[in-house]
C-alpha cells in the first residue's frame, strides 16, 4: 500500500562546510510541487542549488539544478521510491562552502538530507478519495448527515430546493457500502447525482 506523509518535515546538515536543507512534503499533483520549489528558490536568494526529486499521481521527477548530473534529483527519487511513497515532494536547498564533495559525497549529501527528513516523518497510507452527489427528501437529511459522518466522508456543500442535495468526498475503499448503506436507508427516495 502506497504512503504519504501527514506533514511536512525539515533537516539541516552540514558536510565540509556546505549546507543541506532537506523538507519531504505532500503535494497532489506536478504543479504544486514546483510552485513549492519557485516557493523556495524565493524564500533561499542566496542558495547555490535548489534540488527536487517528486512521486506524485503515478509521474515521477528529478531536478539536479546545475550539480552534475545525476548526484542530486535521482539520488533522492530513489529514497522516495524505497520508502513507497506516493504523493511526495522532496527538496534540498544547498549553500555551498567552497569545498567541493566529488559525485559520491553530493549522492551521499542529498540522499542523507532526505532520508533524515524522513526518520522524523510521520507516514500514512494513501486513500483516494472519490467525490459524489446524491438528493434526498427533508424527511431523510438526518440519516443523510449520520451516515456520511460514520464512514468518514468529507460534507461538502448542501443545498436546499425542493430536496437536499449533498456534495461529499469519501474514501475509494468505503464508498461502495457507504452507498449501498444509503440506498437501503432510503428505501428507493435517495437519487445519485451526476
Amino acid at each position: 500500500m502506497a504512503l504519504t506523509l501527514a506533514q511536512a518535515v525539515h533537516s539541516d546538515i552540514v558536510i565540509r562546510k556546505s549546507r543541506f536543507i532537506g523538507c519531504v512534503q505532500a503535494v497532489p499533483d506536478r504543479a504544486a510541487a514546483l510552485a513549492v520549489v519557485a516557493h523556495l528558490r524565493a524564500g533561499h536568494p542566496g542558495a547555490t542549488h535548489v534540488c527536487w526529486a517528486l512521486l506524485a499521481g503515478g509521474q515521477s521527477a528529478a531536478n539536479d539544478d546545475g550539480e552534475p548530473a545525476g548526484t542530486a534529483g535521482r539520488p533522492m527519487l530513489e529514497v522516495l521510491r524505497r520508502q513507497d511513497l506516493e504523493g511526495v515532494l522532496a527538496t534540498v536547498v544547498r549553500y555551498f562552502g567552497g569545498v567541493k564533495l566529488g559525485a559520491g559525497g553530493l549522492v551521499r549529501a542529498y540522499t542523507d538530507a532526505v532520508a533524515q527528513a524522513l526518520l522524523a516523518a510521520s507516514k500514512v497510507p494513501l486513500r483516494k478519495m472519490l467525490s459524489l452527489r446524491c438528493s434526498a427528501p427533508y424527511a431523510l437529511e438526518g440519516l443523510v448527515r449520520r451516515e456520511l459522518q460514520l464512514a468518514g466522508a468529507v460534507l461538502g456543500p448542501v443545498t436546499h430546493d425542493s430536496t437536499v442535495r449533498f456534495e461529499f468526498t469519501a474514501s475509494e475503499a468505503e464508498v461502495a457500502a457507504l452507498v449501498a448503506r444509503l440506498n437501503e436507508a432510503g428505501q428507493g427516495a435517495l437519487a445519485w447525482l451526476e
